[in-house]
């Protein structure tokens, strides 16, 4: 049987044939879907854990105690979770385990475009790059084959258009494996010095016997057709290349990526006169090719940044490109991303906004946006919960000098606090810094679609769960001053601010109310009441069209430049009331649905 999936539905529906019973992951666009799709299946506990590292370890715990398992997390989450996953390297497995990266060349909702291929072999890991949907599905009992074979962890690369586009998939039934029996050995699963060195010897071994493998492993394999033109490719550049070349160039496609094959490299570049190395993001094969004394047409004509799209190909190759419908300058409006009607964020942004003597350090989320018009209030973005800690080393900086008067704040989601946050906290408190942190809890993991994350309550199955309990949390980080408010009450904002700055030690401000979007539990309903139940429209009467409620940023309201009155959409409102508070004349009044 055929199913449409996309690669990621595909990973997870491989996972499930090829006998996987343990996954963890931390959600992250492009790799999300992996996990959500697995928590479908009973047969594997699948569990989203507080970040990538924990999720790594989780996983590895499983692989050592005897089932096959994953973990699974987007290109900048494999950097937090690089610290497990090369020692995993040298300690090997018990069971099968696959450590899946999703890259995003094209930084779609991404802050870098690491190319990271290289983690495989920095990592000293064998590799597998699934190019289609199909590949996803069946990679993943290959790699998990080759795992228990090599006693190895191994890397699962894939990138957006993989992870989202859709393909025929034939499925197939579970292969349920046994456990395997786990045996105490501490020379290999104790990574002190004396037995990693000892256990150094067997990766350099392996990596000598995954070469080999490489040449005669089906992942890697030539399609002859000429032998004027030949193109190496992997991943989605694979078929990215067969749009543009077709059947005039002969191809080496590449699955099986470190070690790379290197005679059969050679092979191919000896079969054709020109070689094209296709590979979107950095010369990872290009490179191979070249110190084999072989002379590729690679990055010095094809871009290095962004996707390898058809388009790009053929405008970069054969300075062409297809015929495209023109849009007349000045007949679109410019959307940038904004925070959505209702968020619980836009208060708190509104407020900081007008404070002129902040210094905002912000953070990977929903939030982000606050930088942009018209809040303006994020000055720097480090990674995943880097806003603590950042804040902390940016007010420590300024005190130095005698005259400063900036303050910094730090501001983050529930989620990002419980990925890394906390420990940015931690360091405030243990270093003594006026830092104002602000976590903006909405109840759920945002940006990513609504994932559980430990403190909304429930798991990734959807089974109820302990919830952790944020102040006691930022109490027993040795904070003193803490307030939690609601972010919509301008007032309350306010007076938390004004608190907070007045202090001369570190403060805690935590904004608490659901994401508008989410679907909200008995939890919620108790702890909020019932959420919105009214709307606000402008009274024309006595609006004056001042646009100080387009201060607010919400998509709902819109101002008529002729009639001089500001609107707002009824179909977006969800009766915050945030317009309402900022609108000088009072022309904004609620509706009671």
């Amino acid at each position: 049987m055929k199913k449409l999936l996309t690669g990621n539905e595909a990973i997870a529906r491989g996972a499930w044939e090829a006998g996987v019973k343990f996954a963890s992951a931390y959600p992250g666009t492009p790799s999300t879907e992996i996990m959500e799709n697995v928590a479908t299946y009973p047969e594997i506990i699948g569990e989203w854990a507080p970040n990538e590292k924990v999720a790594m370890e989780a996983a590895s715990g499983a692989a050592i105690a005897g089932v096959r398992s994953m973990a699974s997390m987007k290109h900048v989450g494999l950097n937090v979770a690089a610290d497990p996953l090369f020692t995993m390297s040298y300690m090997g497995i018990n069971a099968g385990f696959v450590a899946i990266t999703a890259d995003e060349p094209g930084q779609h909702s991404s802050q870098n475009e690491q190319d990271n291929r290289w983690m495989a072999k920095l990592g000293m890991l064998p590799m597998v790059e699934p190019a289609n949907s199909q590949e996803c599905k069946d990679m993943m009992a290959t790699a998990l084959e080759i795992s228990e074979k090599w006693d190895t962890p191994i890397l699962m690369r894939i990138t957006t258009r993989v992870s989202h586009s859709k393909s025929l998939v034939e499925i197939g039934e579970r292969k349920e494996v046994p456990l395997k029996p786990y045996e105490k050995n501490a020379k290999k699963f104790v990574c002190v010095p004396a037995n990693s060195r000892i256990r150094r010897v067997y990766v350099d071994k392996r990596m000598k016997e995954l070469a080999e493998y490489s040449e005669t492993t089906p992942l890697n394999y030539i399609e002859k057709n000429s032998t004027e033109v030949g193109v190496i490719a992997s991943g989605m550049a694979f078929f990215y290349a067969k749009e543009v070349f077709g059947d005039k160039a002969s191809y080496l496609k590449l699955g099986f990526t470190n070690p790379l094959p290197a005679k059969k490299i050679a092979e191919f570049c000896k079969m054709v006169k020109k070689v094209y190395i296709i590979e979107e993001n950095d010369p990872y094969i290009e490179d191979e090719v070249r110190k084999l004394g072989f002379n590729p047409i690679g990055k010095g004509v094809i871009p290095s940044i962004g996707e390898l799209t058809p388009d790009v190909l053929r405008k970069a190759i054969f300075g062409e490109a297809l015929t495209q419908m023109e849009v007349a300058p000045g007949r679109t409006v410019p959307r940038p991303p904004t925070l959505c009607a209702g968020c619980p964020h836009r208060g708190m942004f509104y407020e900081l906004g007008k404070r002129k003597d902040l210094v905002i350090a912000g953070d990977i989320g929903c939030y982000s946006l606050g930088f942009a018009p018209p809040y303006n209030a994020m000055d720097f973005n480090v990674c995943m919960g880097a806003a603590f800690g950042s804040a902390h080393g940016a007010q420590k900086a300024l005190d130095t000098d005698p005259n400063n008067k900036l303050r910094v704040v730090g501001v983050l989601g529930d989620s990002t606090f419980f990925h890394t946050g906390v420990n940015g906290l931690l360091e405030v408190a243990y270093n003594g810094s006026k830092v104002v942190c602000l976590i903006l809890d909405n109840r759920i993991t945002g940006m990513t679609g609504h994932q559980e994350n430990p403190g909304s309550g429930f798991t990734a199955k959807g089974d109820p769960a302990v919830i952790a309990d944020m102040e006691m949390m930022v109490k027993a980080c040795g904070i003193k001053h803490i307030r939690t408010i609601n972010p919509n009450d301008l007032k309350a904002v306010k007076e938390a601010m004004d608190w907070a700055l007045a202090l001369d030690e570190p403060s805690v401000i935590i904004t608490r109310w659901p994401c508008v979007l989410k679907k909200f539990s008995e939890a919620d309903k108790q702890e909020f009441g019932a959420l919105f139940t009214s709307k606000d429209h402008v009274d024309h009467e006595v609006c004056i069209g001042c646009k100080m409620c387009l201060k607010s940023g919400c998509p709902a309201i819109s101002v008529d430049t002729k009639a001089k009155k500001a609107n707002i959409d009824a179909n977006q409102c969800v009766g915050c009331d945030v317009c309402a508070q900022i609108c000088p004349k009072k022309a904004i009044k609620k509706v009671v649905k």
